[in-house]
């Protein structure tokens, strides 16, 4: 017997004005639920400043202290939280410390969205919020700009709702488009194999700008000048706390994001959360302890297996993305990159917070696209903007990068 669904996330609302949102997770456990739920909320755009981890394995409580939006949907964040939990019925007798028992999701079904309008600064960011909105996850795209001024926008989307087969919601994302853009727009909505999707990747070659191992470190946080963001992070394995578990300590500089990178790296390592408990003091650092097992349940005691643990999680919560301004013959070629999970799925967010960075900066993007590299051994999303000429000549390129890193960071 489970509990009802309405009971699996419940929602404590902010007592004033400034304080978080308490939400509740009381569901059967899984292999990387925390970071489900973590990719979820960062998907709509919150800050979790404290969280709780406990389960025994079978059943879990989280609880996580968020700050949201004013234009928050809750009844739709409740939804897509309560839709990532495992069944109530799915607790008898399974042990969810075997990372092989979860079995891999559906591919969603990919359509390609065309687009023609005239083009204007911010006009990218205004298409992409509203498919954020809207919740189609851009996938790839391809954006291109005509000599007479015109834009040419190709983006392969996927339907968080699973509608988008359906005359109805293809309308609805027309005319919500439409409506939002103020502008004279074309556009249309057709579903693509994975065949066409794959063709659409660009070329091999990177920069080495966005290749290089040193580049991981070398973003500078305005919070501390002068430092490079690994001085500004401590982790600590530990064995003798526990007789069961072990104990992973990390403190760091607080940035939108930090609780899904770290559960990522977890996920993605096939290791269990027993125990957690951290938040962000003063609005600035993060201090967590997790007690942790391996997928067969027992504590890490390999020196060999916590030094890559360590290692990975250090390059995760000091260098969570890469940004690059280089050249591209006369003109000025933006490259952000960010791993993606094990599972496929990329970080949300990163093409909306880019875009909006370059809107705020009032330069215009000529191309822009999305594909996936093997960058140090990794699978990672990298995201293109080539600026067009003569724009950038007002803004120089560190303050591109700056504008562009804060941004994603949430740091402004």
């Amino acid at each position: 017997m489970g509990i009802l669904q309405d009971d699996v996330v419940i929602f404590k609302a902010a007592e004033k004005e400034g304080d978080p949102t308490i939400i509740t997770v009381n569901c059967p456990d899984q292999l990387g639920l925390a970071c489900d739920l973590c990719r979820i909320l960062l998907f709509f755009g919150f800050r979790i400043s404290r969280v709780d981890f406990a389960t025994d394995g079978k059943w879990c409580y989280i609880v996580l202290w968020v700050m949201g939006k004013p234009t928050t949907k809750w009844g739709l964040v409740k939804k897509r939280l309560v839709a990532a939990c495992p069944s109530c019925n799915s607790i008898s007798g399974i042990s969810y410390y075997r990372a092989e028992l979860l079995q891999p999701p559906k591919p969603p079904e990919v359509f390609l969205l065309k687009l023609c309008c005239h083009d204007r600064r911010g006009l990218l960011h205004d298409i992409t919020e509203v498919l954020c909105e809207l919740e189609l996850n851009i996938q790839r795209v391809k954006v291109s700009t005509t000599p007479d001024g015109k834009v040419l926008d190709l983006f392969f989307i996927t339907d968080t709702r699973e509608l988008l087969h359906t005359k109805k919601r293809q309308e609805d994302t027309k005319e919500h488009l439409r409506a939002n853009l103020e502008d004279a727009v074309m556009c249309d909505i057709e579903k693509v194999s994975l065949e066409v999707t794959a063709c659409s990747q660009a070329s091999t070659f990177l920069p080495s700008a966005i290749t290089d191992e040193t580049f991981n470190f070398e973003i500078p946080d305005k919070h501390y000048t002068g430092t490079s963001l690994t001085n500004c992070v401590s982790i600590t394995v530990d064995n003798t706390l526990s007789p069961s578990h072990t104990l992973v300590q990390i403190v760091c500089r607080d940035y939108k994001g930090l609780l899904y990178d770290m559960m990522r790296t977890f996920k993605d390592y096939n290791i269990q959360i027993s125990y957690g408990r951290g938040s962000t003091k003063q609005k600035r650092n993060c201090e967590i302890d997790l007690f942790i097992v391996q997928a067969d349940g027992k504590k890490i005691v390999d020196p060999s297996k916590q030094n890559a643990l360590r290692s990975r999680l250090l390059k995760e919560v000091a260098q969570p993305l890469k940004v690059a301004v280089v050249s591209r013959g006369p003109d000025t070629e933006l490259l952000v990159a960010n791993p993606v999970e094990i599972s496929g799925k990329g970080r949300p967010g990163v093409f909306y917070d880019v875009t909006l960075a370059l809107k705020m900066l009032n330069l215009c993007i000529f191309s822009a696209e999305i594909v996936r590299h093997i960058i140090e051994h990794r699978e990672c999303e990298v995201y293109r903007f080539l600026l067009q000429e003569g724009e950038c000549l007002s803004v120089s390129r560190n303050k591109i990068k700056e504008r562009v890193w804060n941004t994603l960071m949430g740091w402004e």
